[in-house]
């Protein structure tokens, strides 16, 4: 992956960054003092919310300057105070969740900024173990791909950076067992945006759910969007195996003869059955 930076001024990025958090309030994707958000300014400066501050009523100001290691460091802008009189970044903390940031940076050097957030549906389902790896929303699988699920870490821990790590390293979204949602991108409002997608994709489940059908895309559909995926540039190594092995949706694709039957595989004979099928799937569309 190579390095993102973006050429844009670190004011405009303070800016970004609390029109972004004002939005997240808006929605109702963060209640109170929580959430946060981060940008890459340069290769060893990172941008990000302030600890303990609603992220629907922030000042430019407000917004911390730290190193890779979390260490403050002074900002490229001249000291100031907003009109209310509330201090500047430099009196302030960064995020609690800076950690779980500083991991992204290091494991995706194409990212420039951050977004931790918790979006109702999505840490809902969470928490009843609904899965949002499926394949049930064309636009999702190709924009998004899966969103896996990260095991719970405590908030504001150390453990936070681990439980994401692997993970971040292929997903620009994913979610955080009973804590939140993280989301990378090209800017604030980039990944804001793979937020709205996610949770609106939450929403559609919980919905399905209710009416007690999760129909998912047919296996065929699934290698089509795939193949966009790819032609778009969003693909990652290795991806078409996880949707077999995480969405299940393939095992539709499986011919089984009545001399087959699905006992006699074990789980690690019947996932590589169906990654074989869904690769021969895409090579036929991509003849």
């Amino acid at each position: 992956m190579s390095s993102y930076i973006d050429n844009r001024t670190e004011q405009l990025w303070r800016k970004e960054i609390v029109r972004v958090g004002r939005l997240l309030h808006e929605k109702g994707y963060v209640a109170a003092t929580d959430g946060n958000v981060s940008v890459r300014l340069s290769k060893n400066r990172i941008l990000s919310t302030p600890s303990g501050f609603s992220k629907g009523f922030l000042a430019p100001e407000q917004l911390v300057v730290t190193d890779l290691e979390g260490r403050k460091i002074p900002s490229y802008e001249p000291a100031s105070r907003d009109p209310s009189g509330r201090a500047s970044g430099r009196s302030l903390k960064p995020t609690s969740e800076l950690p779980m940031h500083l991991e992204v940076y290091r494991q995706r050097p194409d990212v420039a900024a951050v977004i931790h957030a918790h979006p109702p549906i999505c840490v809902a389902l969470s928490i009843a173990g609904i899965s949002l790896a499926k394949c049930l929303l064309p636009e999702v699988v190709v924009t998004l791909g899966l969103i896996p699920t990260a095991e719970y870490a405590t908030p504001s821990s150390a453990e936070g950076p681990g439980a994401i790590r692997d993970l971040i390293a292929n997903h620009d979204a994913l979610i955080i067992q009973r804590h939140g949602t993280l989301t990378v991108g090209q800017d604030p409002f980039d990944a804001y945006l793979k937020l709205e997608k996610m949770e609106h994709l939450a929403y559609v489940t919980l919905i399905l759910r209710q009416l007690g059908r999760e129909t998912p895309l047919p296996p065929a559909e699934v290698a089509k969007l795939l193949r966009m995926r790819r032609e778009k540039g969003l693909a990652v190594e290795g991806e078409e195996e996880d949707f077999c092995a995480s969405c299940g949706v393939c095992d539709l694709a499986v011919d089984r003869s009545p001399s087959e039957p699905t006992s006699e595989y074990n789980e690690e004979e019947l996932v590589r059955l169906v990654t074989r099928e869904v690769l021969k799937e895409l090579g036929k569309l991509g003849a």
